[in-house]
């Protein structure tokens, strides 16, 4: 009704008498003000995704029974390290058993049943319950949200398979082994496993992010860590019987596990697991690492493309 014709317009917070039902209405102007705390932007997004996950990887922040499994298989990725430590220390040797480059390679079951079972729970679950457009409701784009999701499982394989190395060098400097030598095995250790953690940590998620059923992508990440390295390891002993040497290096292109250990056995130091210890030459050295570069990056470029067809 127009003001001219009777009856006037409410205004804010004047009463109107003719409520249905014989109430009282009224309307009142409650107000809103501008938010002006402090925006702290994408950068603080991504970091705190990025602790959100890695939290998430340990089933911290999660229920008791969601810590059980990754606390046990750190404890099993550990128990070894305490055994050879004690070992070096009550027959007084001149070295630790186990070289720090090739502790991680003689568990990696243990490596694949922690990622199979992590790498799912941080981005299959995302996919399934359809939760990653509300991370877009902040200011953070699909970059931002691979980039914290790699590098929080990169991170989490990280600490799983570094803390049995500090356990082997804190018990080397307790039974005296040369400081110098242990140090720098130490070190060596450390960048084999960073390079392990990257591209398992890629793999892995690539794998998960495939499916948003966890159980699907447990079997999934184990079958692709675990049938490549079998049947590179089948085929490079095949070829070291049948004295083709030089070729055992090369078939290690084909398998996550064995291209750690070609780059550990070529650039760090450590004793090569392949069959015959043929160890990669100048070549396939450098083939190697132009190999891990490449899978690290098609993993990348893997997660952007997953992100943009889920509609990120």
């Amino acid at each position: 009704m127009r003001p001219d014709q009777g009856t006037p317009p409410a205004t804010a917070g004047a009463a109107v008498p003719a409520a249905r039902g014989g109430e009282d209405a009224s309307i009142h102007n409650i107000g809103y003000r501008h938010y002006d705390g402090p925006r702290l932007g994408r950068s603080y997004a991504r970091r705190s995704l990025f602790s959100q996950s890695l939290r998430g990887a340990y089933g911290l922040g999660r229920s008791a029974k969601s810590k059980v499994l990754p606390f046990v298989l750190l404890a099993v990725m550990v128990l070894p390290a305490g055994i050879i430590v004690a070992v070096a220390v009550f027959t007084k040797a001149d070295e630790l058993p186990v070289k720090y480059t090739d502790y991680a390679l003689l568990l990696q079951p243990v490596i694949g049943l922690y990622l199979a079972s992590q790498a799912p729970q941080s981005v299959s679950l995302d996919l399934r319950f359809r939760t990653v457009p509300l991370y877009f409701s902040r200011p953070i784009e699909r970059g931002d949200y691979v980039a914290a999701k790699y590098a929080a499982m990169s991170a989490a394989l990280f600490l799983f398979t570094s803390l049995p190395l500090v356990v082997m060098y804190a018990g080397g400097l307790l039974a005296k082994l040369g400081f110098a030598d242990q140090t720098t095995g130490f070190l060596q250790g450390l960048v084999s496993v960073a390079v392990l953690s990257v591209l398992h940590g890629g793999i892995g998620l690539v794998v998960a992010a495939l499916t948003p059923r966890r159980g699907f992508g447990v079997a999934a990440v184990i079958a692709v860590l675990t049938i490549p390295y079998f049947a590179v390891t089948t085929v490079q002993a095949i070829a070291h019987d049948q004295g083709s040497g030089g070729a055992v290096a090369w078939l290690g292109l084909a398998s996550p596990g064995s291209l750690v250990d070609g780059v550990q056995s070529a650039f760090l130091g450590g004793t090569s697991g392949f069959p015959g210890g043929h160890e990669p030459g100048t070549a396939a050295a450098i083939a190697y690492v132009l190999v891990v570069l490449g899978l690290v990056a098609v993993c990348w470029t893997a997660l952007m493309r997953r992100y943009r067809k889920a509609g990120l």
